[in-house]
């Protein structure tokens, strides 16, 4: 080769390999720009149904056989099933540990808050929606919320809701939507006069927030129907199935129905709107049925710290993400919804507050083990009454020196109870006296975990055990 030649090609070499520099440069600029934007894109939608007073054994996948509940069963089939999902005894306790990730012992929330009280979710938790909203989502609401009304800044679209829909307290009319003679509904604050059986509307709305849901951004969608809770009302035609029951059970079994049908119509707009595949749901009830509900094979009703009362029948539904077919045992709280979703969806749990929740998807999705070494339940009166499980045993404890103790609905409990729920899931065999030294031990942590306990922010107030 002649030196021209040779000086001829060394350039185009030269020229060749910085081209190609240059091409990877700009071809990984743009290749991380896509990798960025479509790991942002895959934030996944949340969609968290709450269903208000349902039972532990009346939906098919825990054994229920008196109800037809076929989309509830379906996505329970779909998704892992969580057998240990423990709730409040009460309505507004668990909505408060659901969107704050601590316990009624930091919140003060142990009870149910009412219609005007001068209270509700103290205004400087961090809230689950405000946590997502930071993190890129849109945010909805849509049915009960049940966390404070008075003021305007106790109200969902003060406490991180871009929209809100339905009404703030429960035990209102189905058709009227009435609650002592006052209307109780709303969108975003404003009060809504609306015809149709509050079931309906919330999955009505529900539906077309999924419909016109903002691409650019994912959607987390909170869904606590007011449904099965009393007053037991339900369209006629939903009765007709359950001639076989009478009363209030008939009912019940109607509005259950009519709330199953409601989250097949969610699917269904999940999946018209092409957003199913990356959507996350989260089904839970909010606590323990009261009669004439179902809670088998659990012990006791609503307003408990017996398994019947805060024990949540509960399934998680991602595709892809979560293997069908699961029954996971391990115990977890609802408090750990929070870091749990929050972390899910690329946002930060730093914050002034410490939670008590942790991240359970782990558990969810590898078989971990559960990160509590003890989970906490306390009554609707505070650490008076309080339960600590660990591993798969279970203390109650009653504080008998306590005013409240001495009434009627707490003659129930022995001062100290304990029982092996592997073994004894309806509580029925008290074994603190054949287990002293296990006793101590569960007695030391739970008086640890109620140590910095609130008072409740009703003190003073007017409170009432259930509602």
């Amino acid at each position: 080769m002649k030196k021209g030649q040779l000086k001829n090609s060394k350039f185009y070499f030269n020229f060749y390999l910085f081209a190609k520099l240059v091409f990877i440069i700009v071809s990984g600029f743009f290749c991380c720009n896509s990798f960025a934007q479509s790991t942002k894109l895959k934030q996944p939608n949340i969609v968290f149904l709450l269903v208000d007073d349902m039972g532990y054994g009346e939906c098919g996948f825990n054994g229920g056989k008196e109800i037809k509940t076929p989309k509830i069963d379906q996505l329970a089939k779909d998704g892992a099933i969580l057998e240990n999902n423990y709730v409040q005894p009460v309505c507004s306790p668990t909505r408060a540990c659901l969107l704050t990730g601590r316990y009624p012992t930091h919140t003060g929330v142990y009870g149910v808050i009412w219609p005007g009280a001068a209270w509700g979710l103290p205004l400087n938790e961090r809230t689950l929606p405000e946590a997502l909203k930071a993190a890129g989502y849109y945010t909805a609401i849509t049915g009960k919320w049940h966390l404070g009304d008075f003021d305007k800044a106790y109200q969902p679209n003060a406490r991180g809701f871009d929209y809100q829909y339905g009404h703030f307290f429960g035990n209102l009319d189905y058709f009227t939507h009435i609650r002592n003679n006052q209307l109780d509904w709303y969108r975003n604050g404003q009060t809504l006069k609306e015809v149709g059986y509050t079931t309906h509307l919330i999955a009505k709305e529900a539906c077309k927030i999924i419909e016109m849901s903002n691409r650019s951004k994912p959607l987390f969608l909170y869904v606590p129907f007011n449904g099965i809770h009393s007053p037991y009302q339900v369209p006629d035609n939903y009765l007709k199935p359950y001639s076989n029951l009478t009363g209030d059970r008939q009912k019940l079994a109607g509005m259950l129905a009519a709330v199953d049908e409601a989250i097949g119509q969610i699917v269904a707009a999940l999946d018209k709107a092409g957003l199913r595949e990356n959507t996350l749901i989260v089904f839970s009830s909010d606590n323990g049925a009261p009669p004439p509900g179902n809670n088998t094979p659990l012990r006791d009703f609503k307003a408990t710290v017996y398994e019947g009362g805060i024990r949540g029948a509960a399934f998680v539904n991602w595709p892809s993400h979560v293997a069908a077919g699961l029954r996971i045992t391990e115990a977890m709280h609802t408090v750990d919804w929070y870091p749990t979703l929050i972390q899910l969806a690329g946002g930060s749990i730093k914050q002034t507050l410490p939670i008590d929740g942790k991240n359970v998807w782990p558990m969810i999705t590898k078989k971990t083990t559960s990160p509590h070494d003890a989970i906490l339940s306390v009554s609707t009166k505070g650490p008076m009454l309080a339960a600590i499980r660990m591993g798969n045993w279970k203390l109650i404890v009653l504080n008998t020196d306590s005013v409240t103790a001495k009434k009627k609905a707490y003659i129930k409990y022995e001062p100290i109870a304990l029982f092996n729920l592997l073994e004894d899931a309806g509580e029925t065999k008290n074994l603190a006296k054949q287990f002293p030294d296990r006793v101590l031990v569960m007695r030391k942590r739970l008086i640890e975990m109620l140590q910095d306990a609130v008072p409740s922010g009703a003190v003073g107030k007017n409170e009432a055990e259930s509602e």
